[in-house]
């Protein structure tokens, strides 16, 4: 009967009850199942092992045993197995789980066999354990329902007890060692696919212990008391030593899952364990949330215990539910993390009276010693769906960690320069994309004029945006000497000279080439931005007045000299990036050059019109409605990344008048990387009109639309800067695993009475055979 119930729960709560149920969840996981496996057998494994040695001696029947030749450790161990079968045997009915979530995956089959057998070792690991103490709670007394409350109580304690008692602010101290003391920590591993030596030790050795405990106390009045408080004594020491010195990772980890996605790279282990200050992360992806937004919060809690298991002690991490409290705590707590700079994000939740709005904070701050940075938990692309942005999100979580981990840990501060004396954008409109990278940096302004060799030895990276007047050769020969020195540089260069602010006074502007003297020094280098724009039919909008003067009516219509770029290129600093907002954009053409490798990073929509120096745009062309068939073409690169070694401007020419301090560079052979970019507004931020703030990088007023260009900002600067093994984390890849939407829809009812009734029906098979079997043998 016990088992009965079990299974009728389980069937309820996994595919009736919305809150808990597979199919209203949307994805081929158990997740949910050996979540509450646990709890549902804190009250079956007791129910199945009450009788065990209560019932035997509520009947007198365990003196009978006691008087067989048999070893009183073959008499316990005979009715732990016996326990231990039927809970086995228990899980069978369950696969119809798995048969049912394999062909209602979409595609079908598309499902983790490697994690489902992971986390049902862990779930008979549990069963096994649970069984353990059950039968010494069923050896301390005569009465079966107090050996069954004892059974509950003791289980219980040993999952969650101790868990408990290492939140509590009283135990904050010893809370992680008090909570490794428990099951819970141990069967939360292996439960999503991963076995360590740590846990199969942990749960073989309370096995042991409690199978020790009962054999003690059932036969404590045939031996000396001393002698059982010894041997009690020497168990407790064996298993603490157990669990305590032999270290967790000892024979590796085996990650069951089959993208390997909770298993670390090797360049984040050595980074966790370099760790020489304690790092603190607190996660405010927490509270009642989506079932998407769950899988994103348990994956990034799943990550973190990982990073933690690697970092020997020197990462501690703890999660906050923002929206917890009363209403008046909740919009304090609110206000108080947008004034840090921690933007919540709003969701459309399903409810049964429609639709409601909903707030998460998907981020989480870092902090070590006085240093502390924020990162974004969450990337949301245009173009997919809610389930493809948070698999993102989740490939995702090891580099943003990583990456925030290296910069608020970070002592060696590399520099970055902004150039100035060019007609550059000011501080102001510079403001976001400077600030974002002040996070392991000092960003600052740098004059090539009166720069020093010293000074620019310092300069990790050098940015050059959006310059309208020429460098000199001076400023020229700086640049050859700090990148022949093996130093960066992000070339953000518009070629034409364009304004949306002229267009809107004058209505047209002519296509001017500007001249900043840097064409022979980039065509060296293997590049040459032409002197062109480019019209996209995939482009941003902008505010127009129509309809003349009487009746002015503002609207925003599609401005073709604004492109946003969407990343195609399989280089890690693109993946899943949204669309990048550009203005004015000039095609890149590369020139062969065999010493540097060259990759083009983003490129034009194949919808493209080409407009050479001469011609003229008008801002009457927003009226107009494009002839497709000019917008036909193949994708213009725009942006292009080069590495290697960079050839010497000024080989077997004169060092430029101002040089105080001539080197010969041609010597000097150190490799460098650069992107170059034919545009430069990208990088620039608007300016809110009423009180000149600027707005983030990315952000377009108009359209109330964020666009990736920070998060490109941040990628680019952790490729040039870092090693690539970093970046290279952004190529882990988790496969996504839905159901078939119209099944689980259409079919619903048929899905939910075979796996209540299937379980049941293979019970009742199961007795049936067996009484079939006991008549025939017994009979």
């Amino acid at each position: 009967m016990a088992i009965a119930i079990f299974l009728v729960i389980n069937g309820l709560l996994l595919w009736i009850f919305p809150d808990t149920s597979i199919l209203e969840n949307g994805y081929a996981s158990l997740d949910v199942f050996f979540y509450l496996g646990p709890y549902l057998f804190i009250f079956l494994i007791p129910a199945i092992s009450m009788k065990a040695v209560a019932g035997e001696k509520a009947d007198g029947t365990f003196i009978l045993l006691l008087s067989r030749p048999i070893s009183p450790f073959y008499i316990i161990m005979g009715k732990y197995l016996g326990v231990v079968c039927i809970a086995f045997l228990i899980l069978l009915p369950t696969l119809i789980y798995v048969l049912s979530l394999y062909i209602l995956a979409y595609p079908e089959g598309n499902i983790d066999i490697g994690a489902l057998i992971g986390s049902y070792l862990g779930l008979m690991l549990l069963a096994a354990s649970y069984s353990a103490i059950s039968i010494f709670c069923s050896s301390l007394t005569k009465n079966v329902v107090i050996a069954f409350l004892l059974g509950v109580f003791a289980t219980f304690f040993a999952y969650y007890g101790f868990e408990a008692i290492g939140n509590s602010s009283d135990f904050f101290r010893n809370g992680e060692f008090i909570q490794t003391l428990g099951i819970q920590n141990h069967y939360d591993s292996i439960s999503r696919g991963v076995l360590i030596a740590g846990d199969l030790i942990y749960f073989l050795s309370v096995i042991g212990l409690f199978i020790l405990f009962t054999i003690g106390h059932t036969w404590r009045t045939s031996r000396r008391r001393q002698v059982t408080l010894v041997g009690y004594g020497i168990a407790l020491i064996v298993y603490f030593l157990l669990n305590n010195i032999v270290p967790q990772n000892l024979l590796g980890r085996i990650d069951f899952t089959e993208d390997k996605r909770f298993t670390l790279s090797d360049y984040s282990k050595e980074t966790l364990k370099k760790l020489e200050d304690p790092v603190y992360i607190t996660v405010f992806l927490d509270g009642n949330l989506p079932s998407g937004f769950n899988r994103l919060k348990q994956s990034t809690i799943n990550i973190l215990n990982d990073l933690k298991s690697y970092a020997k002690g020197n990462l501690q991490f703890v999660q906050i539910n923002p929206l917890a409290g009363s209403d008046e705590e909740q919009k304090a707590f609110t206000q108080a993390l947008i004034n840090r700079g921690i933007y919540p994000t709003n969701l459309q939740v399903k409810t049964n009276n429609g639709l409601s709005q909903k707030l998460i904070f998907p981020s989480a701050v870092l902090q070590c010693g006085e240093q502390e940075i924020t990162i974004n938990l969450l990337q949301q692309k245009m173009g997919t769906n809610a389930e493809e942005s948070l698999n993102n999100s989740i490939q995702n979580l090891e580099y943003a960690l990583i990456s925030g981990i290296q910069k608020v840990t970070k002592k060696d501060v590399g520099f970055i320069g902004f150039t100035e004396g060019h007609g550059e954008p000011s501080d102001l409109e510079l403001y976001d994309a400077m600030h974002s990278l002040t996070d392991g940096n000092q960003v600052g302004r740098v004059n090539l004029d009166i720069a020093t060799n010293e000074s620019l030895q310092q300069l990790k990276l050098i940015f050059i945006v959006k310059p309208k007047k020429a460098f000199t050769e001076k400023e020229k020969y700086k640049l050859d000497y700090f990148i022949r020195h093996g130093g960066n540089v992000v070339w953000a260069i518009d070629q034409i000279d364009a304004d949306m602010d002229h267009l809107r006074n004058f209505g047209r502007q002519p296509i001017i080439g500007r001249s900043l003297n840097l064409d022979d020094q980039l065509f060296l280098y293997g590049i040459r931005i032409n002197y062109n724009l480019i019209a996209d039919l995939n482009c941003n909008q902008i505010p127009i007045t129509l309809n003349g003067t009487e009746n002015p009516q503002i609207e925003l219509v599609p401005w073709y000299f604004h492109p946003i770029l969407m990343p195609q290129s399989t280089n890690p600093i693109l993946k899943n990036l949204d669309g990048i907002k550009t203005e004015f954009i000039s095609s890149i053409d590369t020139i062969r050059s065999p010493a540097i490798k060259k990759e083009v990073l983003l490129s034009s929509s194949p919808y493209v019109k080409v407009f050479n120096t001469a011609a003229e745009i008008d801002l009457q062309m927003v009226e107009q409605n494009p002839d497709p068939k000019q917008f036909q073409g193949t994708p213009l690169p725009i942006a292009v990344l080069l590495e290697g070694e960079f050839p010497y401007l000024f080989e077997n020419r004169p060092v430029p008048n101002g040089i105080q301090t001539p080197e010969d560079l041609s010597n000097i052979h150190k490799n460098a990387k650069m992107i170059v970019v034919g545009d430069g507004d990208w990088l620039t931020n608007q300016i809110a009109s009423k009180d000149q703030s600027p707005y983030p990088l990315g952000w377009d007023r108009y359209t109330e639309r964020q666009f990736a260009n920070k998060t490109l900002l941040m990628n680019m600067v952790d490729f040039l800067l870092n090693d690539e093994s970093l970046i290279n984390l952004r190529n882990r890849e988790v496969k996504m695993r839905l159901l078939n939407p119209v099944k689980t829809k259409e079919d619903k009812r048929f899905w939910q009475i075979i796996n209540i009734g299937m379980p049941l029906l293979i019970l009742l098979l199961c007795a049936f055979i067996q009484q079939v079997y006991r008549r025939r043998k017994y009979g």
